[in-house]
């Protein structure tokens, strides 16, 4: 009860969605849209393997700036992180046929987009009592991954990229950084005045 009527939970929680569109959708569908553009399958594999190892230094980065340098802030490191990754997401689809680029922008986007995922999940903590804490970390978890993943990530973009095209794939990857940013400006004033 504390947790589901906790707006500010939501509205990690629905940020959490969209970050987890962002990040499934660059990821699942990278190898489609590079060897559609005449990418060869082992580029873009190598491009896959790329975005999931900047994970690691992007979350203990992340992680670290928002422990020592937000003094354990959890929303502006992720909307900066966001904006990062929404102009990765454009220089990628600015330069489809450049693998080089591409490469570039998987590894910074795979690097950016798992910082918030992680502190979208400590934020839910920060923000629940102890005694909720397993229930806020499932209403954001479950936000992830059946509305941002399975439905958004997979079912949208995939509709998307089917009857629109690629170019409006992008922009709805974009689209989903700038809501998950506005989602999360909405815990920030709260979370600064805590």
């Amino acid at each position: 009860r504390t947790v589901l009527t906790n707006k500010y939970l939501w509205y990690i929680a629905l940020s959490n969605a969209f970050v987890y569109m962002v990040r499934y959708g660059c990821l699942d569908w990278a190898p489609t849209i590079l060897t559609e553009r005449g990418i060869n399958i082992k580029d873009a594999g190598w491009a896959y393997f790329a975005y999931e190892m900047a994970a690691i230094p992007g979350t203990l980065v992340c992680g670290w700036l928002s422990d020592h340098v937000f003094k354990g802030k959890r929303a502006l490191p992720t909307i900066i992180f966001m904006s990062i990754v929404a102009l990765f997401i454009t220089i990628y689809w600015q330069c489809l046929d450049d693998i080089n680029i591409v490469l570039i922008c998987l590894i910074a986007i795979g690097f950016f987009i798992y910082g918030p995922v992680m502190l979208i999940g400590v934020q839910a903590l920060d923000l629940a009592p102890k005694n909720a804490a397993g229930t806020a970390a499932g209403l954001t978890g479950f936000m992830g991954y059946v509305l941002g993943t399975a439905l958004l990530a997979n079912i949208v973009i995939g509709y998307v990229a089917q009857h629109a095209g690629w170019n409006w794939t992008f922009l709805l990857l974009v689209g989903s950084c700038i809501i998950s940013i506005l989602f999360m400006l909405l815990t920030y004033k709260t979370e600064k005045n805590n």
